[in-house]
């Protein structure tokens, strides 16, 4: 199963030979990385290749042949770096067209979104300015300016390159869409609006149906859907996720596998009673101009976090915004395995299972050697059946009892799990699995490993690691 789902990524994503790790989590979004023997036992002082210090940021490493791309920012200056992949050597790095202008929103980075790789030139994103692309030697390519966004916490979500086109989902609190543009000239080829989408952090990946053409699947608020890669029409979607979209989605063998995870509002202190809008304009629209300014809302929690409410920023609460907010209390979370076959509404007759329980905040899940793996907060490490959803195991990943935010990966019969203290854990692969090792990398963590040619490379905030066994 696992060789297959590998050389399925591999082949959807058409990237140019000698690309192990191209994007956010590898191949297709996978986080898996063919076997490799790479070191069980690592950190600044062992088995180390390499360390290249680096200004922060939260995106991950991406690898071709020979460099590592990454980005990062210096204060309001935001930066595409190119290190040589053997020694670590800085041989380039470009300033965005623009520097960030605001402070970074809530606990995110102007540079959580990951570059990406055809194999030769480097894709950046910058929500601060947009897309940019560089050739191998540095020289600009070509630069699509985007936004603004709205969105109160920043984006997340990373482009990826599948064949010649370049993909981002920007999902905010107004205006969402899918974009496609061409990967060497930057010129746009689609977009597709989504407005029922609100503010998320997910990447696309492709699924290939069988006899089909190529699809770009995205997870947003409430929904999982696909649009055509050729053309950009929306071909199928599930409803029924939650409300805002964190994690990246799997592809394997005809099944898609999404965790969508968000604390209701109920859950987050606000009013569990939402009636409709109405009915509230009826008891509290004072100037009855149809919507509800602060001084006319009779929640104070709304008001205290009226950013989470107001999707359009105009200062009022208007019957979209109500729509969303009563949205948000009836949807669910879950892990999901689904089946797309067919177009259209596919709720009812594609989803496999759902899996409710110890569900992550943000890492995305994890699928190898026949194990679906999901990793919460707390170093809590569920594995289940693929097939079923039915828990092998759940249980601490001890020694590493701690926040999360970058996601599992997994090579060589083993699964490397990241905390944000730097607990880098070392797993046997397994429906019992078993912790072998927990590294301490002495720095605050929050980017997801790359893993390539017999090599782990770990950012830290302070600088991006090469481990190689025997080292």
């Amino acid at each position: 199963m696992r060789a297959f789902s590998l050389a399925l990524a591999l082949a959807v994503c058409a990237p140019a030979a000698n690309v192990d790790w191209p994007q956010f989590r590898g191949p297709n979004g996978s986080g898996v990385a063919e076997a490799q023997e790479l070191p069980e036992e690592f950190g600044p002082e062992r088995n180390l290749i390499w360390r290249k210090e680096l200004p922060p940021g939260f995106s991950s490493p991406v690898l071709t042949e020979r460099h590592v791309y990454v980005t990062a920012h210096d204060g309001p200056k935001l930066w595409t770096i190119c290190l040589d992949r053997t020694t670590g050597g800085e041989l380039w790095r470009k300033e965005s067209p623009k520097s960030l202008d605001q402070k970074p929103k809530g606990p995110n980075s102007p540079v959580s979104p990951s570059p990406a790789t055809d194999g030769e030139n480097v894709y950046a994103f910058f929500e601060a300015y947009g897309l940019v692309s560089y050739a191998a030697d540095g020289t600009e390519r070509w630069r699509e300016p985007l936004g603004p966004f709205n969105t109160p916490y920043g984006l997340g979500g990373s482009p990826i390159v599948s064949g010649d086109t370049l993909l981002l989902l920007c999902d905010q609190d107004t205006g969402s869409f899918l974009l496609a543009v061409d990967k060497d000239s930057g010129r746009e080829r689609w977009r597709v609006d989504r407005p029922s989408a609100t503010h998320g952090f997910s990447s696309p990946v492709i699924f290939q149906p069988e006899g089909g053409e190529p699809q770009v699947v995205v997870s947003g608020s409430f929904q999982l859907a696909a649009y055509s890669l050729p053309a950009g029409k929306k071909v199928w979607w599930v409803d029924g996720m939650a409300w805002q979209a964190k994690s990246t989605p799997l592809v394997a063998d005809g099944v898609i596998y999404v965790h969508s995870w968000m604390a209701s509002p109920a859950e987050m202190g606000f009013p569990s009673k939402t009636p409709p809008f109405p009915e509230m304009l009826a008891k509290y629209d004072e100037d009855e101009d149809g919507r509800l300014s602060k001084r006319e809302t009779p929640d104070k929690e709304i008001v205290e976090y009226w950013f989470l409410f107001d999707l359009d920023k105009d200062g009022y609460l208007t019957s979209l915004d109500w729509k969303a907010y009563r949205a948000r209390g009836d949807a669910k979370n879950g892990l999901y395995a689904i089946r797309p076959e067919g177009a259209g509404d596919i709720t009812k007759k594609a989803v496999l299972w759902r899996h409710e329980r110890a569900l992550p905040n943000i890492p995305s899940p994890l699928l190898y050697d026949g194990v679906l793996y999901v990793l919460k907060e707390g170093g809590i490490l569920t594995a289940l059946d693929p097939a079923s959803g039915a828990v092998l195991k759940q249980g601490r990943v001890e020694g590493a009892v701690d926040g999360y935010f970058a996601s599992p990966v997994a090579a060589g019969g083993r699964i490397y799990t990241l905390s944000q203290e730097g607990k880098a854990a070392v797993l046997r692969a397994s429906a019992d699995w078993a912790v072998v090792r927990v590294n301490e990398m002495g720095e605050e963590c929050w980017a997801t490993p790359a893993i390539g040619g017999g090599r782990l490379y770990v950012r830290t905030q302070e600088a991006l690691y090469c481990f190689g066994k025997g080292n």
